[in-house]
């Protein structure tokens, strides 16, 4: 059966000194320490410690071949993506990101897929490089959960999505720069609360912002499937039903009428949740994620949905048939 991994992260094997170009610090450096191994460093502070996976397009076909995953969605690893860098700056990373992710798109075009990322935080910049992402065989883009103090409703930000819509390049939305970060030092909560938190604040945004009401065919894709969202879409509903003059500014329409109208990956680590997903939004709007090859992705890729006692039919949407869906691919 067909697997498309919609939700992989990847890496330049050697990253230029940007603190050094750019005369200023925050950027990730990678420190090597010993063999196919490196630290992610931001300036002095240790941030990850990654494999040759995270880099290496061999091994990760090799890995690919013993989870029987054909294909690989591939997109930069969120602390990339320079938002708070000044616009020229995170341009040009941006630029140099996506040079190498088409690289290999180009290489190994049965294996990968690739998203770009952009300058964001200059929606003009953000937009000309979209059509660059495009022109050299990109099939989307990877944005944040927010831009800086933006959230994903701001109409600045209107200006991308709507480019992205009419050059039919898909959107996967991932956390990132967790909210509460400061009251949350202990026990991982950042990515353990923090992440789940910050998807549903961009899929609320979104939806209350009416960029999916005016931009129908607007293909997008949240990570981890959906965060916090599928659980407090009640709450959510109920909000906009007892307090429209709160939540229904921008947007009169119930959110519940978007559910299947964007994208989720299963990356929800749990049978019963993905059960509830699939309901909610439907097997063609679920799409096989693992975060590879980060720890808090499914070790084996796949391995849930196919433990699952679905059809054969439900079981190929997930696995290749949504994400063909949300990049709109042939195969």
């Amino acid at each position: 059966m067909l697997t498309i991994d919609i939700h992989t992260h990847i890496i330049p094997e050697h990253i230029p000194d940007y603190a050094k170009n750019f005369g200023y610090g925050g950027f990730i450096r990678l420190e090597r320490h010993k063999p196919c191994c490196a630290r992610m460093m931001k300036g002095d502070t240790f941030f990850r410690e990654i494999e040759e996976n995270c880099w290496s397009a061999e091994k990760r076909i090799e890995d690919c071949n013993s989870s029987h995953v054909q294909m690989q969605v591939l997109s930069t690893i969120p602390v990339m993506f320079n938002y708070w860098a000044k616009p020229a700056h995170c341009l040009e990373t941006s630029r140099f990101l996506n040079d190498h992710i088409a690289g290999l798109v180009a290489k190994y075009p049965e294996r990968f897929y690739g998203l770009g990322t952009l300058p964001m935080q200059d929606p003009q910049l953000a937009i000309a490089e979209l059509e660059r992402c495009k022109e050299i065989g990109l099939s989307g883009i990877e944005i944040g959960s927010h831009i800086n103090n933006w959230n994903l409703n701001r109409p600045e930000l209107f200006p991308v999505f709507e480019a992205c819509s009419k050059s039919d390049m898909a959107v996967f939305v991932h956390p990132w720069d967790m909210m509460g970060q400061a009251q949350m030092p202990d026990y991982w909560l950042p990515w353990l609360v923090g992440m789940p938190a910050e998807t549903s604040l961009a899929i609320c945004s979104m939806i209350f912002g009416g960029i999916f009401e005016r931009l129908p065919k607007l293909r997008v894709a949240f990570a981890h499937g959906g965060g916090s969202f599928p659980a407090t879409i009640g709450r959510i509903e109920h909000g906009f039903i007892c307090r429209p003059d709160l939540v229904a500014v921008d947007n009169k329409i119930n959110p519940r009428n978007y559910l299947g109208k964007f994208w989720l990956d299963s990356l929800v680590h749990d049978g019963e949740m993905l059960d509830y997903i699939v309901r909610l939004f439907g097997a063609d709007h679920i799409a096989m994620g693992s975060d590879y090859p980060f720890p808090l992705g499914e070790p084996h890729p796949g391995e849930l949905i196919q433990s699952m006692n679905y059809s054969y039919e439900i079981k190929e949407k997930l696995l290749a048939g949504a994400a063909l869906k949300w990049l709109n691919k042939k195969l």
